[in-house]
């Protein structure tokens, strides 16, 4: 595994990098196929002292599964620990989904798909970021769960079901929603 640590604002000194590569490379021991581990330590302008020092712990594994965690507090040795536990809940939380039954996951999805809505007009807004990534493919049930392990409103994938690129969303009342484009 491939541990990076990137820092944004003040100097981090050596013992804490150490502390970090030491911590994070033991994440191995929960999931063994963690490509790469990326650690992003920020000190921020916030009003609050609190959430001054905020830890990102972002994982991909060679299966394309991508994990994130976030936490702030007022010390970065602290924001870094309460984001590495909460990697590891994931972390759990993950194998717990991925290692369940096919059975049980076919039913779930023969019972209802989420209705799709159509895509609202846009805006005359500029474009201030553009973003590239890769998708993998995979069915809906395994877009949803990547969706909340990212902790993202939205996921898109490459879906397996259709043959094309979809959407998995939110709702904002409960459930989720499934964009399929058509090209017309």
């Amino acid at each position: 595994m491939q541990v990076k640590i990137s820092a944004k604002g003040p100097k981090i000194g050596e013992p804490l990098l150490q502390y970090i590569e030491k911590r994070v490379s033991k994440l191995e021991r929960f999931l063994s196929n963690i490509d790469e581990a990326h650690v992003e330590l920020i000190v921020t302008n916030a009003k609050s002292a609190e959430h001054r020092q905020v830890a990102q712990i972002t994982l991909r594994s060679t299966t394309g599964v991508i994990l994130r965690a976030e936490e702030r507090s007022p010390d970065l040795r602290t924001s870094f620990d309460a984001a590495l536990d909460k990697m590891v809940r994931q972390i759990k939380r993950y194998k717990g989904k991925h290692w369940a039954s096919r059975v049980r996951r076919a039913e779930q999805e023969a019972e209802a798909l989420p209705e799709a809505i159509p895509a609202e007009e846009e805006s005359d807004g500029h474009v201030v970021r553009v973003k590239t990534f890769e998708v993998q493919p995979m069915d809906v049930e395994e877009a949803i769960e990547q969706m909340e392990l990212l902790g993202h409103d939205f996921f898109v994938f490459y879906n397996t079901e259709t043959d094309g690129l979809s959407v998995v969303y939110k709702r904002r009342t409960s459930g989720y929603g499934l964009l399929l484009p058509q090209i017309s």
